[in-house]
Formats: C-alpha cells, structure tokens, sequence
C-alpha cells in the first residue's frame, strides 16, 4: 500500500505540474507582435486547464475510498512521516482516509517545490538561455528573483504557517493531541520546516553521481546534462580548494555525497538515536 500511495501521488504532482505549465506554452501566451505569436498549434488542444485540477481531485477522492476499503483489511494504516513525528490517521473512518490523501500529496508537493527551489538557488548563476532553469524561473515567479537568503528561509516560513494552520483540523481528527501554548506549535512547525531541508539528502546526490557518470562517459549533448553538469558544479564550488583530482581522477563529486549524505542524513539520525537513547524527544508537547 505504501508504494501505491507512492505511485500515485506522483501521478497526482504531475496533473499539478501539467496544469501549472500550461500558462507557460509560449504558443498560448505570446502575442502577434512578435514572430512566435503568429505560430498556432497544427492540432486542437485536446486537454482544458479544468480538467487538470478536476482529475487531481477526483484521484484524491477515489483514492480515499481505496484506503477506507482495503486498508483495514490488509492491516495497512496510513501514515504521514515528517522526520521529527509520524501522523498516524484512522484507516477505518472515510473522511480520516480522504484527510490522508490530501495531506500525503500536499507533502510530496511541498517537497517537489523546495527541491525546485533548491536548483533554483543553487543555479542562480545560471544564463537565462538555459531551458530547464528558465522553465524553474518561471514556475517560481518573482521568488526566483528575491535573495538567496529569503529564498532559504521561505520554506522554513511556509512549512510552519501550514503546520499551525492544520494543527485544529488534526486536532479535531484526533491525529495529534493538544499543544500545551502557542510557543509549543510554534516550535512544532520550525521542526518540520527544518526536516523539509534535510529531503535534499535524496536529490543533491544525484546531481553528483550523473554528474560523475558524464565526466567520463559521453552520453550525447542534451540541455538535460549541461543542467545536471552546472548544478553539481555550483554544488562543488566549496570544494574547489582541496586536492580531490588526482591525474584524470577527480573525486570531488564523491567526496560532495559523502558530505551531503552525513550533514543531512547520518548526523541527523545520529542526534535522534542518542536522544531516544536518553528518553528525550524534540518534539514539544
């Protein structure tokens, strides 16, 4: 069931995305004045933009009633993990399970953005020519043009706002219990926001590792590998200063993995551990 939940929002951030992007066609937005705005499209366009969020909409929904029907049987309960607290939604109530599918794909939304976000920072240097990050720019709007350090801490603002405004629907739900003050929910939305960085953890080093891969073996010329290549390069512009190339070697791109993997992946989990150890949590209550 948790690969199905998987499959499934992935479907639905593609409805979102597709959706999104269709105020960005060119061939839709420009205007006679200028040589692309003479071209039409030689079909009809046989998806409206309404159809996009109904179908969005209507997989949540349907989805939800998959959950109520065949999670109580096959002993599944649908669970939320945000790294510092797991929800945990009652699979044998519908609207506990429609609570579940809106919530699990606004995550993975929420995820897709910052991940976006991140390139976008990480890239800001990048020439406006550049497809893919001109494709970024224009999902972002004018967040793609504020400075990096606002850009770093939207996340954090948005994750903690969202949380406090879900915190009495969940509440309500009986998905989460009661905080005890205002500083506490608070507290319990900055902790999620920061748990929202540490997802970088499954994007940056892949950058890295193609990046690696087409250092040495030509895989053709496509605007996709120039993207991955200047991504990973901003990423290892830090690195620049040690000896990691050694003849035609160059171990930096591993050495940026190694990096990212224990700063976002294996000191967090160690904190955790020795908390747990000591019967001590970071979750207020």
């Amino acid at each position: 069931m948790g690969l199905i939940d998987f499959i499934l929002n992935l479907a639905g951030v593609l409805l979102w995305l597709s959706w999104r992007s269709l105020g960005m066609d060119p061939l839709t937005r420009t205007t006679p004045a200028t040589l692309v705005g003479t071209l039409r499209r030689a079909e009809p366009r046989r998806l409206k933009g309404w159809q996009f969020p109904v179908g969005l909409a209507a997989l949540l929904l349907l989805r939800a009633v998959l959950y109520r029907q065949v999670g109580p049987a096959a002993d599944w309960t649908p669970k939320l993990d945000l790294f510092v607290v797991v929800l945990a939604f009652p699979g044998n109530l519908f609207r506990s399970a429609l609570l579940y599918s809106v919530l699990s794909f606004v995550r993975i939304l929420v995820v897709c953005y910052f991940w976006g976000l991140a390139l976008v920072v990480i890239n800001r240097g990048i020439a406006e020519t550049d497809a893919l990050q001109k494709m970024l720019r224009l999902h972002f709007g004018p967040v793609a043009r504020w400075p990096r350090l606002l850009q770093g801490l939207l996340p954090l603002v948005v994750i903690a706002g969202l949380w406090m405004t879900l915190h009495p629907l969940l509440t309500h739900f009986g998905v989460i219990s009661r905080v005890h003050s205002q500083a506490h929910l608070v507290e319990q939305g900055l902790l999620i926001g920061v748990a929202l960085y540490f997802t970088l953890q499954f994007l940056l080093p892949v950058f890295l590792l193609l990046h690696l891969v087409t250092s040495y073996v030509y895989l053709g010329s496509n605007p996709v590998w120039d993207f991955v290549s200047a991504t990973a390069r901003n990423l290892l512009a830090p690195l620049r200063w040690l000896p990691l190339r050694f003849g035609r070697l160059d171990f930096a791109p591993l050495a940026g993995v190694l990096i990212i993997l224990f700063l976002l992946h294996w000191l967090p989990n160690l904190i955790l551990g020795r908390m747990a150890a000591n019967n001590a949590s970071l979750w207020p209550q």
